[in-house]
Order: C-alpha cells, then structure tokens, then sequence
C-alpha cells in the first residue's frame, strides 16, 4: 500500500519555525520527486517547493524563497520541509508529493497554523 504521512504541523508564531516531514512506504521512494504544495483556506492549492530524485537539485515558489528548505533522506524513505520566518499568509493545509512521469501520489496533509 502507498503511503504518504505527513506530520510536525501546528500552531507557531509569526516569524517562528518549524519542521514538516513525510514519511514514505510503499513505492520506491528514490525513484521520485518529492514536493510540497499548500491549499490556504478559500484559495487554490499551490506548489511550495520540490526536490528531484537525481542530483537533489530543488526549486521553490517565490513566497517562501529564503525562508524554507526542501530535502529528503532517501535512506529514511522521507522528504522534509524546513520552514523559517513563518507568516499568516503560510497558514495551510500542507501537502506531500510523490512524482514519477505520469504518477503521482499524495498525502492526507498537515494543518500548518501562523497567528499571534
């Protein structure tokens, strides 16, 4: 059974951090590339960053560029999300990403929360 298990959501400050991982089963984990996207309430999901399967090489949407950092430990089976400098705008639902060619997997997603 595929799965994508996202947890280390919550609450935080503005201008805190905090960590996300997802764990992966079920799939040959090294084989895709792994992203994180984020549906804010009212609004479309988005594409927050990626990291692919070969040479680790990453990309990363302009809002969060600098502050948050994608990576993965295909040994552990999982992808991580760094998040710094947290703003109410980041308040969302996050969600985990498996991609390979015409495949794609996702998780049930993590509340990620930004208020004073």
């Amino acid at each position: 059974q595929v799965q994508l298990v996202e947890s280390g959501g919550g609450l935080v400050q503005p201008g805190g951090s905090l960590r996300l991982s997802c764990a992966a089963s079920g799939f040959t984990f090294s084989d895709y590339a792994m992203s994180w996207y984020r549906q804010p309430p009212g609004k479309e999901r988005e594409l927050v960053a990626q990291i692919f399967s070969t040479y680790g090489f990453t990309n990363y949407a302009d809002s969060v560029k600098g502050r948050f950092t994608i990576s993965r430990d295909n040994a552990k089976n999982t992808v991580y999300l760094e998040m710094n400098a947290l703003k109410p705008e980041d308040t969302a639902v996050y969600y985990c990403k498996a991609r390979k060619l015409l495949t794609s997997f996702w998780g049930q997603g993590t509340q990620v929360t930004v208020s004073s």
